[in-house]
């Protein structure tokens, strides 16, 4: 009994660390997507294999100079969707996304950025992300790229509220923007 009891708990604590965990959504960064209260299983074994995509809602571990803005606590992880990939220029004008200077087809946001920022390079390693309630996110629009190795895995189901149980990826987009 005190054998199975260890190695279900060991088992247990390898899946949490290597393969999947549970998150809690605690704010409105990621409205309409994600509301405050979502339950998700953030997978994990994925960007071990392949680079996060464009559009991929990810977790990470907040850049440090999110600290010396202010905001919040580094050891809780943030959430948010890649929207520039390294090497590409991510620019926001007259309530459009820009990637290498195309307008992004990105059906995700609440509204259109109610902000400008000139055009930025997302550097080797580094992700460009935005929350989908882009004008209420504290994102890579202030406070630059988030690291690739601090990513810690994608959001890929919600398992709470039972109302809207199920898968978080849509389809991606094309870069265009939709006419």
């Amino acid at each position: 009994m005190g054998l199975s009891l260890c190695l279900a708990i060991g088992l247990a604590a390898a899946c949490h660390a290597l393969v999947a965990e549970a998150r809690f959504i605690p704010s409105l960064s990621m409205s309409p997507t994600l509301a405050v209260g979502d339950r998700l299983v953030i997978e994990k074994v994925s960007y071990h294999l392949n680079p996060p995509h464009r559009f991929d809602i990810v977790v990470f571990k907040p850049p440090d100079v999110v600290e010396d803005l202010g905001y919040m606590d580094l050891s809780i992880p943030w959430i948010k969707r890649v929207i520039g990939l390294p090497g590409e220029t991510v620019a926001v004008s007259h309530g459009h996304v820009f990637v290498d200077g195309k307008p992004i087809a990105d059906p995700y946001p609440s509204e259109a950025p109610a902000y400008e920022m000139p055009g930025r390079k997302v550097p080797p390693g580094q992700l460009f992300v935005l929350g989908d309630n882009r004008n209420h996110s504290i994102d890579s629009h202030i406070w630059g790229t988030v690291a690739q190795d601090q990513v810690i895995g994608r959001a890929c189901f919600r398992f709470w509220p039972p109302k809207r149980f199920g898968e978080l990826q849509l389809p991606p987009p094309t870069l265009a923007a939709r006419e």
